[in-house]
């Protein structure tokens, strides 16, 4: 397909905040944007058009994608059933082999072992028999983690000593799951890879990672890694994006064991979609990761992804919102709020972005 000229239109499943900041970055390239959600959101505010739908109604999505140029998604947990409907009536970028892939952490696991690269030791976990099996093999500490819908620290339970399996299966809902054993490492980092329907690729910088009760608390730019480790994550986010026929944004998450680690970068997992941990980019860089991933959805060539500033990216969760007068007069901070009605405890509510000048990256 020839790239989409301004005044197409790009449908978004999905009304969340990701979803809104795709479509402020569609419209500035002159894209009009068509939401399909299964309730109001935050994207409902600032598109041309949107449909409030059930993500299982096979005929309600492929008719509204029947409006639309081209479809993409801002979360992972899109019913592969949905994508498929949508896939009848107009492209689907990200393509269903991503979304299956990394909706089920064990095929995530066994997907990214294939491609060679590094992953925490993984056990499948259905039920206690197979959990006890799961720890003889791996040990403990561990995580125990359901397969699907998990995100933000939800449907994890920590396995201190196997006295605390019980416990931890009935924490997750005795959900189908894996247990995955414990990697030591020095910190948290992420590579934010574009990649467009020629397959050509550009990756921002690597961010430094903080959590806080699972909860992405700040990315930070520099990140720890030199110039060469960079590139040995950025080409591991690569592999990954060529094996999927990948078109858009994907963030892969990866532990940073350190320098002198014999694998210093180990995969933890990734998202086919744009990221919390690349916000950073609205303000740090001439484009950021939004407007990237509509770029190659809609066939238009990558754009640079240089930074001009150091950045350091702070969640805004729950009550951290309420400061938002205080925050917007902040001297060099750019604050993002996403519009949501309530602020409940670990709900992103915004972000703030603090710049500085730039300065060279930090070795290690």
């Amino acid at each position: 397909m020839s790239a989409l000229p301004p005044g197409s239109t790009i449908g978004i499943l999905g009304g969340g905040q990701l979803g809104r900041m795709l479509a402020i970055a569609a419209a500035r390239l002159g894209f009009n944007v068509h939401i399909y959600s299964d309730t109001s959101g935050p994207a409902f505010d600032v598109c041309v058009a949107h449909t409030l739908g059930a993500y299982d109604d096979s005929e309600a999505v492929a008719a509204w994608a029947a409006k639309v140029d081209v479809v993409t998604y801002e979360f992972e947990n899109v019913p592969l059933a949905a994508a498929a409907a949508a896939a009848s009536k107009k492209p689907v970028r990200p393509n269903a082999r991503a979304l299956e892939a990394a909706q089920d952490r064990l095929a995530e696991k066994r997907f990214l072992e294939s491609l060679g690269l590094a992953v925490a030791p993984f056990y499948p976990v259905d039920d206690t028999a197979s959990l006890a099996s799961a720890i003889d093999a791996i040990g403990t500490p561990a995580i125990l983690k359901t397969r699907r819908l998990g995100y933000d620290g939800k449907g994890q339970a920590r396995i201190a000593t196997p006295a605390d399996a019980g416990r931890a299966l009935e924490a997750i809902g005795n959900a189908p799951a894996i247990l995955e054993g414990h990697v030591r490492f020095d910190c948290e980092i992420s590579v934010l890879l574009a990649r467009g329907i020629d397959g050509a690729t550009a990756s921002y910088d690597i961010p430094l990672n903080t959590h806080v009760d699972g909860i992405l608390a700040t990315s930070a730019v520099p990140g720890p890694l030199s110039e060469a480790l960079a590139a040995r994550a950025q080409e591991a986010a690569a592999r990954i994006a060529d094996a999927l026929d990948y078109v858009g944004l994907i963030a892969v998450e990866m532990f940073y064991a350190g320098k002198n680690a014999e694998r210093p970068l180990v995969v933890n997992e990734f998202a086919p979609r744009v990221h919390n941990s690349g916000h950073w980019t609205l303000d740090a860089c001439a484009v950021c990761q939004f407007e990237n991933h509509i770029r190659a959805v809609a066939g238009w060539p990558i754009a640079a992804t240089a930074r001009h500033s150091d950045a350091v990216m702070t969640n805004l969760i729950g009550s951290d919102v309420n400061d938002w007068l205080t925050l917007a007069g902040e001297p060099g901070a750019c604050l993002h709020l996403y519009g949501k009605n309530e602020a409940r405890p670990g709900r992103k509510m915004g972000h703030i972005t603090r710049l500085q000048a730039l300065s060279s990256k930090i070795a290690g």
